[in-house]
């Protein structure tokens, strides 16, 4: 039979958290994913014996408990677990200089003292200061309980009482995290360090970052026994627990099975055609894609009850990519991480100006063939889709761009690696091109520019009944915490705000 409660459209852990936590709320579920595997952005694959990561690398909150992170509640809730290492440095290399760094406090403290002064470690002391009780308010009032579609007046008295000491910091949460900068970071590097931070979770510098998902992440970073996991197998084990959970509690999910419309009955949502002719029916549908593949696949009669400005939506950048696989012999204590920035002045958003590394195999042996590692590098949302858009893989054109501007990934990685060219037993570089024909989004972009200076995000709610959105393209700061907790509104507006609390109450939420 192909009807079903709920059809969600794409398998990022934004629907995969929908997902799981329907089917655990007794929902028939079918998740339809136009790739030949789940995850969405969080996927990996493998050549030659060594597994490449193409999503995510850095992971934190989903091990311990209690936590703030929407995705460790949620593997709580669904009672899975995910094997993590822990570990707390990273390599940084910045116009100040080049340092190994500890997430918690008093590393660095220590490093601020090393560069910059007593002084600008007491601007940082008075930042830290003015965020700890936003990270406070954050931390009670937990991402899952608190969509504004589930929260009820009630609880805003009860929570605004809660908060009475600290009630003019609440407007504050939903506002550009730049703000709270201006008013307490004057140091440059400190400026300019929380500024690549903003850009590393949402894709935008700090005065357009939510100040809520900046609050969590200094919560989680910052602490003094704060650390960070790494789950083995890399991100495809996450995706992997998560499909899991959902197939246990009777779930259904079709690979390579591209959504061509969503069906549609007296303008209500009524189900989905897929690219092959199969149709299937239900009584909801929830749109794990982006805000651009959601209005192609509506009717354009149905698409204009949508805002116009919603289909005006900025992108944030895309990437480049590079994939190797190398030689380990005689390199001791490789950071798993590694961020490189160019120069400060170009500004956080300059294209090629930020590189990222990862070499998840220096937790985990099995990511590559004994003696080897394996690494991804990226630059963060600032490549531009222009230059890229009309060029075509096989062209010469193509292939000589691609290499000159990823050789800003060897450049970096010298420093770290002195002798990697001679290492490297395989390499695959990656456009924006690359990044949208295998996450399928659009202009390969990491998701819309939604400035929180501007307003809240859309949410998950659509003007169409019975149609609901998840993902990035719902919720501010993009990475996996925001998607776990947009796929759990969506979840929740669903089975309804009564049945969704009393799922919560198994966490004491």
């Amino acid at each position: 039979m192909n009807k079903y409660d709920v059809i969600i459209v794409g398998s990022g852990i934004g629907g995969l958290c929908c997902g799981s936590l329907l089917a655990l709320a007794g929902k028939r579920v079918l998740i339809c994913e136009a790739h030949s595997q789940p995850g969405g952005v969080a996927h990996s694959f493998k050549k030659k014996g060594y597994k490449f990561e193409s999503g995510p690398s850095l992971w934190s909150g989903i091990g311990r408990w209690p936590t703030s992170n929407p995705l460790g509640q949620i593997l709580k809730l669904l009672d899975e677990k995910v094997e993590l290492v822990k570990y707390q440095g990273w390599h940084v290399s910045v116009p100040e200089g080049e340092f190994n760094l500890e997430v918690g406090q008093e590393p660095f403290k220590k490093r601020i003292n090393l560069l910059r002064g007593h002084k600008s470690v007491e601007e940082w002391n008075s930042f830290l200061s003015a965020i700890k009780p936003l990270s406070q308010i954050v931390s009670e009032i937990p991402l899952l309980s608190s969509s504004p579609e589930t929260i009820n007046f009630l609880e805003i008295i009860k929570l605004t009482t809660k908060f009475f000491p600290n009630i003019n910091l609440l407007p504050k949460l939903n506002r550009g995290f730049g703000d709270i900068v201006d008013e307490h970071l004057k140091d440059p590097f400190l400026r300019n360090w929380v500024d690549l931070l903003s850009f590393l979770i949402s894709g935008m510098p700090m005065h357009d970052t939510n100040s809520a998902a900046m609050a969590t992440l200094f919560d989680e970073w910052f602490q003094p026994e704060s650390y960070l996991e790494y789950p083995k197998g890399g991100s495809e084990s996450i995706v992997k627990t998560l499909v899991n959970a959902f197939k246990k509690n009777g779930g259904e999910i079709i690979l390579s099975s591209r959504v061509e419309t969503i069906k549609f009955s007296k303008k209500i949502a009524s189900g989905v055609t897929l690219e092959n002719g199969s149709e299937f029916i239900s009584d909801f549908v929830v749109m794990n894609t982006d805000a651009w593949t959601c209005r192609k696949l509506i009717p354009r009669e149905i698409a204009k009850k949508w805002n116009p400005k919603a289909n005006n939506i900025n992108k944030c950048g895309s990437f480049l990519h590079i994939h190797l696989g190398f030689d380990a012999s005689g390199l001791q204590n490789l950071p798993i991480h590694a961020i490189h920035v160019d120069d400060w002045e170009k500004g956080i958003t300059a294209e090629r100006n930020i590189v990222v590394f990862s070499i998840p195999s220096v937790l985990d042996k099995s990511m590559a063939p004994k003696g080897k590692h394996v690494l991804h590098g990226y630059t963060p949302a600032n490549e531009p889709w222009e230059i890229w858009e009309n060029l075509k893989p096989t062209e010469s054109t193509y292939k000589n761009l691609k290499e000159e501007r990823c050789s800003i990934f060897l450049k970096s990685l010298r420093k770290i690696i002195p002798d990697i060219d001679n290492r490297i037993e395989i390499k695959m570089l990656g456009t924006p091109l690359t990044h949208k024909k295998f996450t399928n989004t659009y202009c390969g972009s990491y998701g819309p520019a939604l400035s929180a200076a501007k307003g809240l995000f859309p949410g998950c709610k659509t003007p169409v009944k019975n149609l609901l959105t998840c993902g990035a393209s719902t919720f501010p700061g993009i990475g996996i915490p925001a998607v776990s907790a947009s796929g759990a509104y969506a979840a929740g507006n669903i089975i309804g705000n009564k049945e969704y609390k009393n799922l919560l109450k198994m966490l004491d939420l």
